[in-house]
């Protein structure tokens, strides 16, 4: 059986946990990976394990470790959620899945600008899984700022086997039946 990662790469709040569970629903053998999750669980149950500043490596550890076993142990599609990665970090991401078997697919969040301050607006996620600023609206002012300096870079068709651009919610569902059209899913 051909097995897939699905790496969704945006900013947030521009829909790639609802995507990533539409898909799960839809696809069959597959499981979402979502980091926010994880966050939630330390800040619900371990709280003060959470480091003040830094690198929050407990939350990143137990994100490896949910993979690993998904990769190893399981023989489900992954759909990582929550991935910002910055190009070079990407890179290694899907290089490690290859090496693994896996087809390697990476659906690009492109919403506009005021489409993410108005979902922020009106979100009810909690604020407090994020450590290094106050708001929602502080993770996007600095995610722009490292898509300025060239660190948060849009992927391009040669990172992955397959790459689709989401751009608008009314995408969401052709983009579903193309990634169940690589597992023979949908015909």
């Amino acid at each position: 059986m051909k097995r897939l990662l699905i790496a969704t790469v945006g900013k947030t709040h521009s829909g790639k946990t609802t995507f990533a569970r539409s898909l799960e629903k839809e696809l069959q053998n597959s499981v979402v990976i979502d980091q926010d999750v994880h966050a939630e669980f330390l800040l619900s149950h371990y709280p003060s394990l959470i480091p003040k500043r830094g690198p929050h490596r407990l939350k990143f550890a137990i994100t490896r470790s949910v993979v690993d076993y998904a990769v190893s142990e399981t023989n489900q599609h992954i759909i990582l959620c929550n991935s910002n990665e910055n190009r070079v970090n990407r890179l290694k991401l899907l290089e490690e899945f290859r090496d693994k078997g896996f087809t390697c697919v990476l659906v690009h969040f492109d919403m506009p600008q005021e489409v993410l301050l108005e979902r922020i607006a009106t979100s009810g996620r909690r604020t407090d899984i994020i450590r290094t600023v106050t708001s929602f609206e502080e993770v996007l002012q600095l995610q722009e700022s490292l898509t300025e300096n060239g660190h948060n870079i849009a992927p391009d068709e040669s990172e992955a086997d397959y790459v689709f651009t989401l751009e608008s919610v009314d995408e969401m569902e052709t983009i579903i039946r193309e990634i169940l059209k690589i597992v023979g899913e949908y015909k």
